[in-house]
């Protein structure tokens, strides 16, 4: 089955991010709340994740469980843009308006994926 282009660039999107966790962990270690146990196997536990998701969106028999799991996924991220908005140090030096910008921009994504399920 052929999807929409878009489909394949939200894949593409997912996966490269889902390797930036491994190529470049340190920038997503910043951002761990420190509350949350073992971050450095959390931020691969997520690259991980992401990777998986992207690919699976691909794949027609998957594609469904996909964009679940890409909506779960965004809604365990909410917390981590939360986190960033409770001080200066966990904001990372982001512009606080462009981290008040990024929790619609999640509700955006998930509604993005959310789209193909019909297809």
């Amino acid at each position: 089955m052929t999807y929409p282009w878009h489909l394949y660039l939200m894949a593409l999107l997912y996966v490269i991010a889902g390797i930036f966790h491994f190529i470049k962990p340190k920038i997503y270690l910043r951002i761990m709340p420190h509350y949350l146990p073992n971050a450095k196997f959390l931020v691969f536990l997520s690259g991980f994740f992401e990777i998986i998701l992207g690919l699976a969106l691909c794949i027609p028999i998957l594609k469904n469980i996909s964009i679940y799991g890409i909506i779960l996924m965004l809604l365990v991220f909410l917390m981590i843009h939360f986190y960033m908005l409770s001080s200066k140090k966990a904001g990372a030096g982001i512009p606080r308006w462009l981290l008040i910008l990024r929790i619609p921009m999640q509700f955006a994504l998930m509604f993005w994926a959310y789209s193909y399920l019909n297809l």
